[in-house]
């Protein structure tokens, strides 16, 4: 019953329908999740005034630097299990399940420490403006007593979509996310706690929603189950999620990096309302964007699955589908974002006209656009699931982040300005995805040649061949 409700069969037949059932619970979850921040930011704007917005709402692009390595090695946790689920490795699927849980929590604990400890100096690095710097260190120092919550989480459910399972994920993130709305009224409204109030209650939901995943993980039957007892660092393991983790999350912190740069930017005008318009732009694009990113999740799973199971035919269209929902959902929720983007504005600065043309500027520049970036980002994850995480990092070091901040520093001095900023992410976004998608075609091409002239099924990637391959391909 268990298989039948949760798993998907991602190896043989149609797979627009399946791409769709895994993508659409995705994507409410993360869109649920969001909420979670869009709470925090509407209840802050409504009820502690615009210095409070600006402190939660500029956090943002420095926590997504901070955690964003270790959402790159639960890529490389999705990946391996994937991979071995399709290939029929079970063994392999266990080890992988504890050694991702015991590096998930150990990753956890390093990072509420770090970040609790160096919160403060970290702000005063990114020039945020004097009269938010205080808030933004109360508040960023809860959100780190999360950290360990927030990183299991990520793993626990990249565990579980790898058997293409997003829909418990939804509804453990339901029950948080009530839970977190409630607690920031309480808090902020009742207890008037402002920023501290907020942090307090995103810790909680976090905490909540993580011992939702453990509890379903230890009572999954099959390769998936988690007993505590057996938790360990297995360092083969350790190696084949770094393989893809890693590279995965240093482009992350790469990503997250620039846009740091672009924050301390924006944070040189000095100007607490381009600060809280952009932040509260941040929080109305990051739906158009986690709408797109079910795609990316839908690809690496996808294409995970079937090139352990030696199916590359497949992968091109996973590829292909993938692309076609990623690009009509980005343009859909893009434009309608920038169409209803005084409304949408207005929800996070009531009665701060400036703060909304502020954000409908931005949100111009990026949203419309963004079907880009989901079409760069499906196809990182198309190269992801076949092995290779090493040359899309080192693209978008050189095409995006080096290149934004080559922006930076060069074209933003000449014309200062936010809007000169905004418009340093499409064009660094059409660099970026022409040459992921120029490297995909020229990997398929030799590959495929050499597969018709051996006369048998081969992979994409010398790095991670079809289990029957792999041992002569290391020789």
């Amino acid at each position: 019953m268990q298989k039948r409700l949760y798993q998907i069969d991602m190896c043989s037949g149609p797979l627009w329908n399946k791409i769709l059932l895994f993508a659409l619970p995705l994507m409410a979850s993360s869109m649920l999740q969001l909420l979670f921040n869009a709470a925090d930011i509407v209840v802050v704007g409504r009820f502690a005034g615009t210095e409070a917005l600006a402190a939660v709402g500029s956090n943002t692009s420095l926590i997504n630097l901070m955690i964003n390595l270790f959402v790159g090695l639960s890529v490389g946790t999705n990946v391996v299990v994937a991979r071995d689920l399709g290939a029929g490795r079970n063994d392999n699927v266990r080890r992988s399940v504890h050694t991702s849980v015991a590096l998930a929590l150990l990753s956890g604990v390093v990072m509420m420490i770090f970040g609790v400890v160096m919160v403060r100096r970290l702000l005063v690095w990114m020039s945020s403006p004097t009269d938010v710097i205080d808030l933004a260190t109360v508040y960023l120092r809860i959100y780190f007593f999360g950290m360990p919550a927030n990183i299991f989480y990520n793993f626990g459910a990249a565990i579980l979509r790898a058997q293409g399972d997003t829909r418990r994920p939804l509804y453990y993130l339901t029950t948080a996310g009530v839970i977190n709305v409630a607690l920031n009224l309480f808090f902020v409204v009742v207890l008037h706690m402002d920023v501290a109030g907020v942090g307090l209650a995103t810790v909680i939901s976090q905490y909540v929603s993580a011992l939702l995943v453990l509890r379903c993980l230890m009572r999954e039957q099959g390769p998936l189950h988690l007993d505590l007892k057996k938790l360990r660092l297995e360092w083969p393991v350790v190696r084949r999620i770094l393989e893809v983790g890693l590279p995965a999350g240093f482009q992350g912190v790469l990503f997250s990096l620039s846009n740091v740069v672009i924050q301390s930017s924006l944070n040189s005008f000095n100007d607490p309302v381009i600060v809280a318009g952009s932040a509260a732009s941040a929080n109305i694009e990051s739906f158009v964007y986690v709408g797109m990113n079910a795609f990316h999740q839908a690809a690496i799973t996808f294409v995970g699955q079937n090139y352990g199971a030696g199916k590359t035919r497949r992968v091109d269209k996973v590829a292909l589908e993938c692309i076609g929902f990623v690009t009509f959902t980005g343009l859909v929720l893009g434009n309608l974002a920038y169409f209803f983007g005084w409304e949408l504005a207005a929800i996070y600065a009531p009665g701060e006209p400036d703060v909304v043309a502020q954000a409908v500027l931005r949100l111009g520049f990026i949203a419309c656009p963004y079907f880009i970036c989901g079409v760069m980002d499906t196809m990182v994850g198309v190269l992801r699931g076949i092995g290779y995480s090493v040359v899309p990092m080192v693209v978008s070091l050189v095409g995006a982040c080096g290149l934004r901040l080559i922006w930076v520093a060069t074209v933003f001095p000449l014309f200062r300005s936010p809007a000169t900023l905004y418009f340093s992410y499409p064009v660094t976004w059409i660099i970026t995805g022409a040459a992921h998608i120029l490297f995909f075609l020229l990997i398929r091409k030799r590959t495929y040649a050499r597969v018709r002239g051996a006369g048998q099924e081969a992979c994409l990637s010398v790095e991670g061949l079809h289990p029957a391959q792999e041992k002569r391909a290391e020789r």
